[in-house]
C-alpha cells in the first residue's frame, strides 16, 4: 500500500509531521513517499497535478496525508483519482481567495476516498475551523478539533493517535 504525504505551502518533504507520520505508516506495512512541492510554492494547481500524476503511476489507490495546502492538494487530487483515504491536517479548503477551485466547492469536493479523517486546530490563526468541519460533515469524516494553532506542533502525539487508528481503519477497507 502506498501512501503519499503533500507539505504545506511554506514547508518541506521533510517536516516536522512527516517525520513523525512516516514510521507509523511504514510500521503498518505502507510504503512512504513524500512529494517535494517546493518549486511550486505558489501554484496550488501544478502540486494538484503532480500528485494526480504521482498516483496515476500506482497499481492501486494510495492513503494521501496533507497538511494545510497540502490538504488541499490532496482533496483535489481525490476529485480526479481515487484514493483508498485521506488523512488531512488543517487542510486549506473552501480558501476561495486562495486556491483557483471554484468549480470544486461547487461541487463540494466530489472526492473518490475511503475513510476520511481531518485534524484541525481550534485556534488556527489561517484556516478557520469551520471549513474543516463543513467537509467532514458533508462526507461523514471522522473531525479531530484540538486546543491548537495551525502549526500543530504542539499536539503531534494526539495527532500520532489519531493517524494510527486512521490507518488501521484505511487498510481494512475495501475501497
Amino acid at each position: 500500500m502506498h501512501l503519499v504525504f503533500s507539505h504545506g505551502h511554506l514547508s518541506s518533504p521533510q517536516s516536522n509531521k512527516i517525520k513523525r507520520l512516516t514510521p507509523l505508516a511504514q510500521a503498518h506495512g505502507c510504503q512512504t513517499l513524500a512529494l517535494d512541492y517546493r518549486d511550486l510554492r505558489d501554484d496550488p494547481g501544478g502540486r494538484v497535478d503532480r500528485l494526480c500524476h504521482q498516483l496515476r503511476q500506482f497499481d492501486q489507490p494510495a492513503l494521501l496525508v496533507g497538511s494545510s495546502m497540502g490538504g488541499y492538494v490532496s482533496v483535489a487530487a481525490a476529485c480526479r483519482v481515487p484514493v483508498r483515504g485521506l488523512f488531512l491536517l488543517a487542510p486549506a479548503l473552501y480558501m476561495n481567495s486562495r486556491y483557483p477551485e471554484a468549480e470544486l466547492i461547487e461541487q463540494d469536493y466530489p472526492v473518490q476516498s475511503g475513510p476520511i479523517s481531518v485534524i484541525h486546530g481550534w485556534h488556527d490563526e489561517l484556516i478557520p475551523w469551520q471549513n474543516a468541519l463543513r467537509f467532514a460533515r458533508a462526507r461523514d469524516a471522522a473531525l479531530h478539533l484540538l486546543a491548537t494553532d495551525h502549526s500543530m506542533h504542539d499536539a503531534m502525539d494526539i495527532i500520532e493517535n489519531c493517524f494510527e487508528s486512521f490507518l488501521l481503519e484505511a487498510l481494512k477497507s475495501k475501497h
